[in-house]
Parts: C-alpha cells; sequence; structure tokens
C-alpha cells in the first residue's frame, strides 16, 4: 500500500514566498537598470523583433516560473524516487535553456541586465523552493 501525503501549510507558505522573492528579485533589477539608471531594456526573442522589457514582462515572466516550478516539484514529490534531485537537474536545465534567448538577443549593458534577472529568479527558486 502506498499513501501519499499533502503538503504541509507551513511548506506550502515557504513555497508561495520563494515565488514571491523569485518575482521580486528581478523587478528589483529592472528597477535599478531603467527608472534609475534609464538603461533601454530590450529584448529580442529568437526569430522574432526586438520589444521593451517592461516590469510587467519581468513580473509575469518570473510568476510563470516561479508557480511551474511549484508545479513541477509537487508533482515530482508525488511520483518520484528522488523528487528534489529530479526537480533540481530539470531546473537547471531550464535555467540553462532560458539564458539562450538574452545570449542571441541582447548586447552591452541590456545582456548584463537580462542574464542577471534570469539567473536572479533560477538561484532565488533552484535554492527555496
Amino acid at each position: 500500500m502506498t499513501t501519499t501525503t499533502r503538503p504541509s501549510t507551513r511548506s506550502a507558505a515557504r513555497r508561495a514566498a520563494a515565488v514571491a522573492l523569485a518575482v521580486l528579485a528581478p523587478l528589483a533589477i529592472w528597477a535599478v537598470a531603467v527608472p534609475v539608471a534609464g538603461l533601454d531594456l530590450t529584448a529580442t526573442p529568437i526569430g522574432g523583433t526586438a520589444t521593451p522589457v517592461g516590469a510587467l514582462a519581468v513580473v509575469a515572466g518570473a510568476l510563470c516560473a516561479g508557480l511551474s516550478g511549484w508545479a513541477l516539484l509537487a508533482v515530482l514529490e508525488r511520483r518520484a524516487t528522488r523528487p528534489r534531485r529530479t526537480w533540481t537537474v530539470i531546473a537547471l536545465a531550464v535555467l540553462g535553456l532560458s539564458l539562450a534567448t538574452p545570449l542571441a538577443g541582447a548586447t552591452g549593458p541590456s545582456l548584463l541586465v537580462l542574464l542577471s534577472m534570469h539567473l536572479a529568479v533560477g538561484a532565488v527558486l533552484i535554492t527555496l523552493l
């Protein structure tokens, strides 16, 4: 017989805080780079055209990554033998893939800011989720 345990309320609150922090970290970087330093931050998706990166895009991207990571971890905790290790490997692979877009379509200060934001989200989620 197998038993399935639900994450405790404390665990859910901790994970929600991790997602919130994963949203705030790149938003803080964006706030320093764009409104304070006056950087014209644009991103060019692979095969796309350059588009400005606003606060809403930063929040939406980080929130999507955080909630997706949380969902994947929840599934792995119910199904995988070593859920944390499996999740960490997948999260590192996704982080590596996410760096392809800034590396392919940004230069100079914009590249540094975009890479910093991606790495901030990844670091928070991988260590705290």
